[in-house]
């Protein structure tokens, strides 16, 4: 009950239902108002920062939802979502006795046996828990991150809440239906849920840390697995610069245009190469490791929230942000039809039409003026006219790569994300669909095709009996069935005589696909 009147005081405080257009406004509130005034901020104050104060108010659990919300610039307004990212996660430390007391409950051992050291002042203090330093019984210097007592607890209090809320918000306004309240409540709620599962944080810096091992470009710190589970961590400690102490790496000489360029390669070999990317990366989760001040690399923690996009969509978006750079919207409209983004019955003229006449304005401006984060949120938000349905994936992507255009920009403002960019989308795709690519992925599934080529000739049969001749489709016309046909030949031929697997189930699969179409 105590959170409904302190959610109700914000609410009144800061005249949240302003924000909403007067015929949308709840009378219940008005009402309540009424009967209960409570002291306002002048109306003069910007929607957006009565907004963001609103959630501050609130406490730590709206203040991270505060900071999900100004990655969906695909739904918000501009100034609400430029304010709301100014939400910082400051907030007091719990005292060092409870942070021991957890970490001895959730180890099931007194402190000394785990540590040489422990320093009772934490490093850093956040909503979901709080870092201490701490020495191993070997001399290793490492950090030990453990949840807030009674964290689990006030989540899900305010998730009930935000819940409501969002009912509420869908019920009484248009507007509010179009933000898809409870999506984003949905989408808050599997974050913060994996924020509280210390173990699966490890395991994501772990994953990490082998996609980057033995590279220049990021450094991630190693996990102590003896002393790790689901409400403690306890990872190697790192001394680097904080990337947003531009002052400090000047000083130390640091090559700041190589720093920001290698922050947009990071993001693109997270992404494509790996499909496993940092979705976090705000200035203070990143720092500089300036002992090669010609050759920086970055240091990355906190790798509770990741993305993960499977390689049907990676193809997609490239293909999609090279048509747009392209400014081919024709190409843009058909891919986001074929990838299932949008209905299958999206007029493709309409659509077209729109993104030409959000796009062509922007690229008036100077390639290096563009900002590639906002081209894929005005990408998205168009979309989102079409009924595009929400791909979490996507937003956390949306979100990563804003951090890095603002965090490699703010390091060096000439930098073009496009010059970077550009050639490695093209490469990707190119090298997608060489035929050396295509003949790995044949022979990595080689064992589950194999499997099923016995059964081939069942399939084939099946699908001639499944509709009487007479009712059968014509058949397709020869343009359609001889390139498979011949491809499957020439594939056959090929393993046959070179004894490749993967181009005898290649053969296989072409020419059963050649009889399915023709057959249709």
């Amino acid at each position: 009950m105590s959170r409904v009147v302190a959610l109700y005081r914000a609410v009144a405080r800061y005249r949240l239902d302003q924000l909403l257009p007067a015929p949308q406004r709840p009378r219940l509130f008005s009402l309540l108002l009424r009967m209960f005034p409570v002291l306002s901020v002048p109306a003069t104050t910007p929607r957006g920062e009565r907004l963001r104060r609103a959630l501050e108010d609130l406490g730590p659990v709206f203040i991270k939802f505060g900071q999900l919300l100004s990655t969906r610039r695909d739904l918000l307004p501009h100034d609400i979502a430029d304010e709301l990212a100014l939400l910082q996660d400051q907030v007091a430390p719990f005292p060092a006795k409870e942070a021991i007391q957890r970490i001895e409950g959730a180890l099931g051992k007194p402190l000394n046996e785990c540590f040489a050291e422990f320093d009772a002042n934490p490093l850093a203090a956040a909503s979901v828990a709080q870092v201490h330093g701490a020495r191993l019984p070997d001399g290793s210097d490492v950090v030990v991150k453990v949840l807030r007592p009674g964290i689990e607890k006030t989540i899900d209090q305010d998730l009930r809440l935000l819940r409501h809320v969002a009912r509420l918000l869908a019920r009484w306004s248009r507007s509010g239906r179009r933000l898809k309240p409870a999506e984003v409540v949905a989408e808050y709620d599997r974050i913060i849920h994996g924020e509280l599962d210390l173990q699966r944080e490890a395991a994501n810096a772990s994953q990490l840390r082998r996609h980057f091992k033995g590279g220049d470009l990021v450094y991630v710190p190693e996990v102590h697995w003896p002393l790790t589970c689901e409400q403690v961590m306890v990872s190697e400690r790192i001394y680097g610069v904080p990337v947003s102490d531009i002052k400090t790496l000047q000083s130390k000489q640091v090559d700041i245009k190589l720093l920001a360029e290698r922050g947009v390669e990071i993001f693109f070999t997270q992404v494509f190469r790996d499909s496993f990317f940092h979705a976090d990366m705000h200035p203070g989760n990143i720092f500089v490791d300036c002992n090669k001040p010609e050759d920086p690399r970055y240091m990355a923690v906190d790798c509770a929230i990741v993305g993960q996009i499977d390689e049907q969509d990676l193809y997609y978006l490239a293909r999609n942000l090279l048509a747009i750079f392209q400014q081919d919207y024709r190409l843009c409209a058909k891919l986001h039809v074929e990838c299932g983004w949008v209905p299958p019955d999206t007029p493709i003229a309409e659509f077209e039409s729109a993104l030409r006449t959000l796009c062509e304005p922007v690229f008036e401006r100077p390639l290096s003026d563009i900002s590639f984060g906002q081209m894929l949120v005005t990408l998205f938000r168009t979309a989102g006219q079409f009924d595009m349905q929400v791909q979490p994936q996507l937003i956390l992507l949306q979100k990563t790569l804003l951090n890095i255009e603002g965090l490699g920009r703010q390091l060096y403002p000439e930098l073009n994300l496009w010059d970077t960019a550009k050639p490695f989308l093209e490469q990707w795709v190119a090298d997608r669909y060489s035929l050396q690519n295509v003949s790995q992925r044949l022979q990595q599934d080689a064992p589950a095709l194999l499997d099923t080529l016995p059964l081939l000739p069942d399939l084939i049969l099946n699908r001639l009996r499944q509709t009487p001749r007479a009712e059968q489709s014509p058949p397709a016309p020869a343009s359609q069935v001889l390139p498979l046909a011949t491809l499957g030949a020439l594939a056959l031929g090929l393993g046959i005589a070179g004894s490749g697997t993967g181009w005898l189930i290649l053969g296989g699969g072409c020419l059963f696909g050649a009889l399915f179409v023709r057959n249709r």
